[in-house]
This record gives C-alpha cells, structure tokens and sequence, in this order.
C-alpha cells in the first residue's frame, strides 16, 4: 500500500451548470496533518464533499489505500473509517450533547454501549463535550459546537479525519484549545486533511501543505517550507504568515 492515504488524480466536480474543480491532484500522506489553504472560492470545501460522495466528481480518480472509491456512496465511503467535519458542523440543535455522540458510535445502540474509555479521552480533549453532556447541542456557544463536532467525528477509532475550517469564527483562546486537540490527534496517529484560513493555526499545525487556486492544487510539499517562504505566501495566498 502507497505510504499516502490518500490520493486525488486530476479530479473533475460539476455543481449544475459550474465547473468548480479542474482537475484537482492531492496526497494526504498517512499519519500526517496536511492543510488545505487557498483563497475563498478556490475549490477547498468542494474537494472535501467530493472525496466524500456528497458532491460526484465528474472525472478523474479518489483513491483510499489503494481502492477506488470515486463512484462509492457516501454511507459507504463512510464506513471506510473517513470522518467529515463540514463547515457547518452539522449539529443536530435539539438533540443533547451526548445523543448527538451515539449517533456517530455506529458501534453502539444505546449510550451505556459507547467506548467508556474513549470517550474519556475525548473529555480531555474537549472538557466541554463532558460538562454540557447532558444539555441541548443547540444551546452550545460556537466554539463549544465546533469541538462537539470533532469529537462525534472521532467518537470511534477514524483512519482519515477530513475538516473544514474549524477555527472559523472562534476566539483566540479556543483556536489554542482546537490547536492542542488536534496535536494530540496527530500523535494518536490519526491522518488528517484540514482546510483553513486562519494561517497561524496552519502553521502551527501543519505537516504538508497544498494551495489551491481556481479549482486546482497550484502548490504542494512542506507546510514549514512554506512558512519560511514569505515570497512563495505572497505569490500563492496574497499575504505573508
């Protein structure tokens, strides 16, 4: 098996009439941190949904270790062990913090059936998801939200965590919390592609890095490089890190 996870080839999506993704191509080494960057409207958010069936590539090939799966249905693609956090975080308001978790335990009927011992770990991750266990998700404050978010992604063991902008909208203090989160994720071993605007976060969090412009990939390879490169910024985002 390829050392990447996963691999996206000259990959086409069609949303109705527009032609959002020209061919994207893209490797998420296994086991590292890769960000997504790019101007608004680049096509980041479209290349997650198309890895994950919600929109249909049109042409080209998604490959997960080693298996196609760019004509899979997403139900399927999700059994695989890949996790989508989308930009909205796709909450469900009414239910409690803890219902919201068991229906992503696919392993579990009822609450007393969930892995005591991860979720533990996912506390401490999150020490909010614990102590609002009980309340309406609806009732969360939005950085609350966005780790409740996370945590029903990785309520069970994932092999590929796919997440869109997870800082967006949070406090200085709470992007900190979410950067601490997803450094231990990374240490767990736990392969992610996360897309981002907000560049100190990627910075920090980075392993590999690919820029996106008008619905292709126009840089990839280390996001340290990168940083270290305020010309290279410059030319690929319009701004220095």
């Amino acid at each position: 098996m390829s050392a990447n996870l996963l691999e996206l080839s000259g990959v086409h999506t069609h949303i109705g009439a527009y032609h959002i993704l020209h061919g994207v191509d893209l490797v998420v080494p296994q086991g590292q941190l890769t960000m997504l960057l790019g101007r608004n409207g680049a096509g980041k958010t479209t290349t997650l949904r198309s890895i994950m069936g919600l929109w249909r590539a049109s042409k080209g090939s998604i490959r997960f270790k080693g298996q196609d799966i760019t004509a899979l249905p997403t139900p399927q693609i999700a059994g695989l062990n890949i996790a989508y956090v989308p930009e909205n975080m796709g909450i469900f308001s009414d239910l409690t913090v803890q219902e919201n978790m068991l229906l992503a335990a696919r392993a579990a009927s009822n609450a007393g059936q969930m892995d005591e011992a991860r979720l533990q770990w996912i506390f401490k991750l999150f020490p909010a998801v614990e102590k609002f266990w009980k309340h309406p998700a609806g009732k969360l404050s939005g950085g609350q939200k966005q780790m409740l978010a996370v945590s029903r992604a990785i309520v069970e063991p994932r092999d590929l965590l796919l997440i869109d902008e997870p800082s967006k909208g949070l406090a200085p203090v709470m992007i900190n919390n979410m950067i601490d989160a997803f450094s231990q994720l990374k240490q767990s071993g736990v392969t992610i592609l996360l897309v981002e605007q907000n560049i100190n976060f990627a910075k920090r969090l980075g392993d590999r890095v690919a820029v996106m412009d008008n619905g292709v990939v126009v840089h990839a390879g280390s996001m340290a490089e990168l940083a270290a490169d305020e010309g290279l910024q410059r030319s690929l985002l319009g701004l220095a890190l």
